[in-house]
């Protein structure tokens, strides 16, 4: 039976809010505690690898099946029911004793987190009503701020706390627990419409309206998440092999530095125009991997953390800059499979060059891993900046580009 009293819509917009960020908070945990299990467990690089695989590769298939369902049934039924697969999740990893468990975990990881994400950044637009850059805003903040308190909590609690391999997870089980209750609450802002079974169907739908403007962005989403992928997923790694640096906490001071910037960066922008503030952190895809490029061959602690911070802004504003505009042309009753579609293009930049770098790392080496990363990254950044080079000519003589967003407001544009 639905709860007779409703939480109101403003403390209900935090509260999607605060749960978006906590999930992917509980994404971002494990990486510090890696290290524990590969101590106590004698694992190799390459089983790390095979579990983040698993969970890239499920939370994937999650997104590209039921990235839109709540479209049809409704955010909290969608939301509800990733969070009790995170939870069983969290339940796997507190009792986990060999790499089978941690595998088994991370699967269902995936899965809760690919239905739920695009789920709660719907609703958090549905919910923001007038404040419609607010809510793109914290769309586009949440998940660096999950990232980093992930990171650096787990970071912190393996590093100075007892029980370093359970604490963080019993942690994050007892506020998602806390996050559903009151979510149950929460206002219902989707109604029920038919097409559930069909929207089953492995794909990514994107509105006609939104395509040119998805496929503009692209080499920015996926640039801003290739960059998170080297310093969340090689960062910890490069600290202990490269520099020497083998506190934990460090591991989580890494992610920290790139992502905490990140949500800080797109905080400060969230009044300019979105197409701006993405080609600036374009332009920090080129400037944060060469750093770290000089970081690692002078063995540097403090020039990689300097390199971290840059590629910090290039993370945060090209990934804020391209949500707002992106979201800016989705309509209301699509806006889950859109999100789905961004976080599907995210998630592959994010996960698979982390888990080609690990199998290659025994081979060539995590240095050379790391440089031909930044490579990467930097490629996209020069793509970016040639795709916006092309469409600021094109606006220069007149030529129309098909639903632009306003400028700076992140309005919805015909709405």
């Amino acid at each position: 039976m639905p709860p007779t009293r409703r939480l109101p819509e403003r403390a209900a917009f935090w509260l999607v809010a605060a749960t978006l960020a906590l999930l992917v908070s509980a994404s971002s945990a494990p990486s510090p505690v890696f290290p524990v299990y590969q101590q106590e467990w004698g694992l190799s690089a390459t089983t790390v690898t095979v579990v983040f695989a698993v969970y890239a590769g499920t939370l994937l298939l999650a997104l590209l099946t039921v990235g839109s369902l709540s479209d049809h049934l409704g955010r909290r039924t969608v939301v509800l029911a990733g969070l009790a697969g995170v939870l069983v999740a969290l339940a796997g990893f507190l009792l986990a004793g060999s790499a089978g468990w941690l595998i088994a975990a991370r699967a269902l990881q995936g899965v809760g987190t690919g239905a739920a994400i695009g789920a709660l950044g719907a609703w958090l637009l549905d919910l923001g009503g007038s404040r419609t850059t607010l809510a793109q805003t914290l769309n586009g903040a949440a998940p660096p701020v999950g990232l980093m308190v992930g990171g650096l909590g787990a970071g912190l609690l393996v590093q100075y706390a007892p029980a370093p391999a359970r604490l963080v997870y019993a942690v994050l089980a007892v506020l998602l627990v806390a996050c559903a209750a009151l979510l149950l609450a929460a206002p219902e802002t989707s109604p029920r419409t038919p097409g559930a079974r069909a929207s089953l169907v492995p794909s990514v739908r994107v509105p006609a309206a939104t395509r040119p403007v998805l496929v503009a962005l692209a080499p920015a989403l996926t640039g801003s998440w290739a960059l998170g992928g080297l310093f969340i997923g090689l960062g910890p790694s490069v600290a202990a092999g490269v520099l020497g640096r083998t506190d934990h906490l460090v591991g989580g001071l890494v992610v920290a530095s790139l992502t905490g910037t990140g949500a800080l960066v797109g905080v400060l922008t969230r009044n300019l125009p979105p197409r701006r503030v993405a080609v600036v952190g374009s332009a920090a895809f080129l400037v944060g991997p060469a750093l770290l490029v000089v970081a690692l061959q002078l063995a540097s602690t403090p020039l990689f953390f300097v390199a971290s911070v840059v590629s910090g802004v290039g993370f945060g504003a090209a990934f804020q800059g391209g949500l707002r505009a992106v979201v800016a042309t989705a309509p209301a009753a699509e806006r889950a499979g859109v999100l789905a579609a961004v976080y599907v293009m995210c998630y592959l930049a994010f996960g698979v060059p982390s888990v080609v770098g690990g199998l290659l790392t025994p081979l060539v080496g995590l240095r050379t891993v790391a440089e031909g990363y930044a490579a990467l990254v930097a490629l996209l950044g020069a793509a970016s900046l040639l795709l916006a080079a092309r469409s600021a000519r094109r606006a220069a003589v007149g030529v129309p580009t098909p639903r632009r967003e306003a400028a700076g407001s992140g309005s919805p544009v015909g709405r």
